[in-house]
């Protein structure tokens, strides 16, 4: 089992013998290269299946990306460059950074309350404007 070198100073490395590649051709541009070479990469993780920590795996599951299918499987692909080693390494990395942002768990929100002096300010302000507009009505000439 080894460890994904691109992202280091990872809290939770994704483990390489966790990830199945496939090579598929790439869509956009390239000339004949596109027709020709299957430079694009399909990276498949399965959350489920992964050595990651269960609190990890939880908070990836729970996201709403449309990468992550119905039974927890990432699918990454990257064709971002006309060599499927460096799509590889762009796919392993776009893995990486979606791993690292549910790493962290949210800060709890304590709720807090509006202080009483910042309650006054906006009650005196709503008179204000309230005593503006009352201002703007009809002068009755008699």
């Amino acid at each position: 089992m080894t460890a994904v070198p691109a992202h280091s100073a990872s809290r939770y490395p994704v483990l390489e013998d966790e990830m199945e590649f496939s090579a598929i051709r790439a869509q956009g541009s390239g000339g004949q290269n596109v027709n020709k070479v299957s430079s694009a990469v399909h990276l498949r993780f399965s959350i489920p299946d992964s050595s990651l920590p269960e609190a990890v795996k939880q908070r990836l599951l729970a996201l709403r990306d449309q990468r992550i299918s119905a039974d927890g499987t990432v699918i990454i692909k990257a064709q971002g460059s006309r060599s499927q080693p460096q799509n590889k390494i762009e796919a392993i990395a776009r893995l990486q950074a979606l791993v690292d942002s549910v790493a962290v768990p949210p800060k709890h929100r304590k709720p807090t309350r509006p202080t009483l002096a910042s309650k006054r300010r906006r009650l005196q302000g709503k008179a204000v404007r309230g005593q503006v507009k009352r201002l703007r009505g009809r002068v009755s000439g008699d």
